[in-house]
């Protein structure tokens, strides 16, 4: 996310609602992620919170009043317009929301936004029957029409005591709308970019199954990169704890089956195919109708039959083809033999054993390998910016332009986790 925000000036208006307090977090999110913020207090947001607070968060100046002298905004009120790369309204009342939707520049923020070129996400905050008025909701139509992003609002408790919908959404999430808005135009723009992710249970009776220890983390921050750089991006995942990425569309499945038939409907318009997860090589050869109870023997047997390696299966002419190799021993061998015996173009190989890099953890190292011997150690850092590393290579394999067919593609045997 670093790398998308980096060098971005964002506007964040903020209005008169309690969840000023959200904005606070946000505009500290954006300055840690290397974005310049401008911040614009409406006369009502004022009343809730101070320009101090974010002067102090950002280091930046904060625009308060259109005719404050000494404001940029009164020697031009579209300096901020003509800068920002986005303007984020969090939180926005129903009554600034309705300005907008009318076109009214009374204030700062709102002469901004009707100055701007760039685009716009608002995320509401308000009491849930002022979320429901039609007028509010007629006003939200409108800005939808004319492009703006609505982000929320969530359902929750109020301020009013009331529970409904009228809450900000949270700060991750907003993070995600806006890493999206800015990408658009990336690299991955025009590329349908399908990723795999979780391991897959495969079901023993109705309450048992065998699977593994994947999270997701890596396949989950894999579609998120290629969101940020414009792709078209489509998680296949096999149960995970992990929230659904904003902007991605999410398959779920559960078994190996189930994943090689997503896949398969999948690549035939996708450019890439990122398969990260950990697919599982062996499933019960029989699943029973009712849960298996527990008998007088001190044994039980399982038969078991090898699932399809799903990466081998795809074919090669327009795919270009990048694997995981989860492994627990001869991590260079073990790699560059799937490499060539599933036909990949790369496979990234990492050690899960690792306690700072296997299962579960946030963070990973690994090497990655071409089908020309090329080999890349990448050092530890975040999954997210393991899923950009590999991204950076897939981009140069691309066989055909956009909208044709690539793929990107997994270690049937684990997930780069």
């Amino acid at each position: 996310m670093t790398d998308i925000l980096k060098d971005k000036f964002i506007g964040l208006g903020v209005t008169g609602s309690i969840a000023c307090y959200k904005a606070i977090d946000l505009a500290s999110k954006l300055t840690q992620s290397g974005a310049s913020v401008d911040v614009i207090l409406t006369r009502g947001a004022r009343e809730f919170i101070t320009a101090l607070a974010f002067s102090s968060i950002t280091h930046r100046p904060v625009s308060e009043d259109m005719f404050d002298p000494k404001s940029e905004l009164s020697i031009d009120h579209v300096a901020v317009a003509e800068r920002v790369d986005l303007i984020v309204v969090a939180p926005a009342t129903a009554h600034t929301i309705a300005k907008l939707a009318h076109g009214l520049a009374d204030d700062a923020l709102t002469a901004t936004i009707l100055a701007t070129g760039a685009p716009v996400l608002v995320a509401p905050a308000m009491d849930a029957h002022m979320y429901g008025n039609l007028a509010t909701q007629e006003n939200v139509r409108t800005l939808q029409r004319r492009g703006v992003t609505i982000v929320g609002p969530a359902t929750g408790r109020l301020a009013s005591g009331l529970v409904g919908k009228g809450r900000m959404v949270e700060t991750a999430e907003l993070m995600g709308w806006i890493t999206l808005a800015l990408g658009k135009t990336g690299d991955m723009a025009g590329r349908k970019v399908v990723v795999s992710a979780g391991g897959t249970q495969e079901a023993i009776d109705p309450v048992r199954v065998v699977t593994n220890n994947s999270s997701g983390k890596m396949g989950y921050a894999i579609a998120e990169a290629a969101r940020d750089r414009g792709g078209d991006a489509v998680l296949v995942t096999a149960p995970t704890a992990l929230p659904d990425p904003i902007g991605v569309r999410v398959v779920k499945v559960q078994s190996a089956l189930d994943m090689q038939k997503a896949i398969t409907a999948e690549i035939d318009d996708a450019d890439v195919v990122v398969m990260a997860a950990a697919v599982s090589d062996w499933r019960p050869v029989e699943t029973a109708d009712q849960k298996i109870k527990k008998s007088a023997s001190n044994e039980w047997t399982l038969e078991f039959t090898k699932n399809p390696d799903i990466i081998a299966g795809l074919p090669s002419d327009k795919l270009v083809k990048v694997g995981f190799a989860a492994e627990t021993e001869d991590l260079i061998a073990n790699a560059q033999t799937k490499l060539v015996s599933k036909g990949l173009d790369l496979i990234a190989a990492n050690d899960v054993t690792a306690t700072d890099s296997g299962f579960a953890t946030d963070t990973n190292r690994v090497m990655l390998f071409d089908r020309e011997g090329g080999i890349e150690v990448v050092p530890l850092m975040s999954k997210y910016d393991v899923g950009h590393r590999i991204l950076d290579r897939v981009k140069h394999m691309f066989r055909q332009g956009p909208n044709d067919a690539t793929s990107v593609g997994e270690d049937a045997t684990g997930e780069g986790d």
